[in-house]
């Protein structure tokens, strides 16, 4: 397990099938290409998550996920700015059921964190985004905490700030607007 401050070694990894931990707005997540079946069933393991609970997906744009979803409605057109709240979008039916879990829905931020928004730019991709603990478990909200509790269950670590939020993003239906977590 590597522990870096170097944003191109993280995207490499990324392209290899890695599972990384990134600073995002409250703590630290676990992250892996979505596309990348293995690499997202290997991140459910690690994390002790079961696959049928769905992920949340992180962008630095909208149109990196826009294949996932359906057509969005003018009022949904309005949330795909940077924020720091996750809003649930109806997915595709060919959306990979190891994003989705048993929904037909996907969540999906466009992050306002730098070093989130500079990972998805440069591997030109969303990224899949968990919290970096096990399930159960206090998330990870420092580079050290990710490697003392994940080990070298994971691939990278890419050193940084976390954002201001005190707690996990706000995540919001985006038709109804009713808040899923607070």
């Amino acid at each position: 397990m590597v522990i870096t401050k170097d944003i191109d070694k993280i995207v490499e990894g990324l392209q290899q099938g890695y599972i990384i931990a990134y600073p995002t707005e409250a703590v630290y997540g676990l992250g892996c290409d979505p596309d990348n079946e293995s690499a997202v069933l290997r991140l459910l393991e690690i994390k002790q998550r079961p696959v049928n609970k769905g992920l949340i997906l992180v962008t630095a744009d909208f149109s990196q996920v826009e294949k996932y979803l359906k057509p969005l409605t003018e009022q949904q057109h309005k949330l795909t700015q940077p924020s720091e709240t996750t809003y649930i979008y109806p997915a595709l039916d060919s959306a990979p059921a190891w994003l989705t879990g048993d929904f037909n829905s996907l969540a999906v931020r466009v992050s306002k964190h730098p070093l989130v928004r500079e990972i998805c730019l440069q591997f030109n991709s969303a990224l899949v985004s968990t919290s970096a603990n096990l399930a159960g478990e206090e998330p990870a909200k420092n580079a050290q905490q990710v490697s003392l509790n994940l080990g070298d269950s994971i691939d990278a670590i890419l050193d940084g700030e976390i954002g201001d939020l005190v707690k996990p993003t706000e995540i919001r239906d985006s038709i109804s607007g009713q808040i899923i977590r607070a």
